[in-house]
């Protein structure tokens, strides 16, 4: 076959449908992303702690549904289990069109993922496809060019969903969800024309336990942390300074738009620094950053910390994709981002469901504190376990 910047023309050709899937998924999910919490605290007046609730039922439904799926692309081919998990974001955002009591939110919730857990870039609603994505990625490229491809998709799919909150100041929140739901459901049929990719593993079989383990750990403190925090910074510009939907979109726009610059700084970090570095770096700015947003009680601060935190957040993700798909063996990358992502995900619901509590008391700073000191933790041990 001819060969072309990808590996190939045919790798090309499921590269391109990787991206339009991930690129219409991500104008959906930053769309539902903004507009939930509003709809949840603003247009039906529940608690900040019910909102937390919501966002725990669908973190630790988005971590059980990764991991499923995630086998499933192992076992039974990347193809099916990506079309298998496209369904469920249409239909979330068609169930809260069709009704808003607090069941169909939590249905919607689940089916869909409205975790919220970390940055636009890094998957947040919609991420149990994720798992997926990141295998077929890691099938389809080699080397160093393998962190090329992580961040410019990463990238791609951060732009569309920057737009996506953007559009939202045009809308209404009804508006909104119709919109969601036909742009994710145009995303389903980008999935059809994929191809055989990737080779089939032993379900009773995982060379990789050991270095799949050590990711385990990190992903768990790393998800706790950002369970902390991650799902409220929209909350927390609502509850302490009021400021209506319009604003906060475009804000949630400049910094979906950081965010996804500062993922194409992942090819240089790696070439430059490695790993760990990029690692310890951003994540360590970050961590500082969020434990200072709730001491500077000055608006322009603190939308500054919040323009930069989901930047800091997100800027190594590419190096550690790439760093965790040289470490594991092929056969076995499907399940080892869906471990991963079910171990993250499950610690961000019980970090999720303790700060939708404290956010309604007076310890409402406590979760931002908590999210400094663990990520200093997290960060000693990914220099423990990968600095060789």
């Amino acid at each position: 076959m001819k060969e072309t910047g990808f590996e190939t023309d045919e790798a090309s050709r499921q590269i391109f449908l990787v991206v339009a899937f991930r690129v219409l998924r991500s104008v959906s999910a930053g769309m539902i992303t903004l507009a939930f919490p509003y709809l949840v605290l603003g247009e039906l007046h529940y608690s900040a702690f019910r909102l937390g609730l919501i966002y725990t039922a669908a973190t630790i439904a988005t971590a059980g549904m990764g991991l499923f799926f995630g086998f499933l692309a192992d076992v039974g081919g990347r193809k099916a289990a990506l079309i298998s998990v496209s369904i469920l974001l249409p239909l979330s955002s068609l169930i809260v069109l069709l009704s808003t009591g607090l069941p169909a939110l939590f249905a919607a919730a689940v089916l869909g993922g409205y975790s919220a857990t970390g940055a636009l870039a890094g998957g947040g609603v919609g991420g149990s496809a994720m798992p997926i994505q990141s295998a077929l990625v890691a099938d389809l490229t080699s080397g160093r060019k393998r962190t090329v491809y992580f961040a410019v998709i990463a990238f791609l799919g951060s732009i569309a969903a920057a737009f996506g909150s953007l559009l939202v100041r045009l809308m209404t929140l009804k508006l909104v969800f119709i919109s969601a739901t036909a742009i994710s459901a145009v995303s389903v049929l980008t999935a059809l024309p994929l191809g055989r990719i990737g080779p089939r593993g032993n379900p009773r079989v995982l060379k990789s336990r050991v270095v799949i383990e050590k990711f385990t750990i990190t992903g768990l403190l790393n998800g706790f942390s950002q369970g902390l925090v991650m799902p409220f910074l929209v909350p927390f510009f609502v509850i302490v300074y009021r400021l209506p939907m319009r604003q906060m979109a475009s804000y949630a726009f400049i910094s979906g738009i950081i965010g996804s610059f500062s993922l194409l700084l992942a090819p240089w970090l790696d070439r430059q620094v490695g790993f760990v570095k990029s690692i310890t770096v951003t994540r360590g700015i970050g961590a500082a950053l969020t434990a200072l947003l709730p001491l500077v009680r000055v608006l322009p601060v603190s939308v500054a910390v919040y323009l930069l935190i989901p930047a800091l957040r997100v800027t190594a993700l590419p190096v550690q994709q790439k760093a965790m798909s040289e470490m594991v063996a092929p056969e076995e990358l499907g399940r080892a981002f869906g471990i991963n992502q079910i171990t993250r995900l499950a610690a961000s619901s019980g970090g999720t469901a303790l700060a939708g509590y404290l956010l309604a008391t007076p310890l409402l700073p406590l979760p931002f504190f908590m999210y400094g000191g663990i990520m200093a933790a997290n960060v000693y041990l990914y220099r423990r376990f990968f600095k060789s």
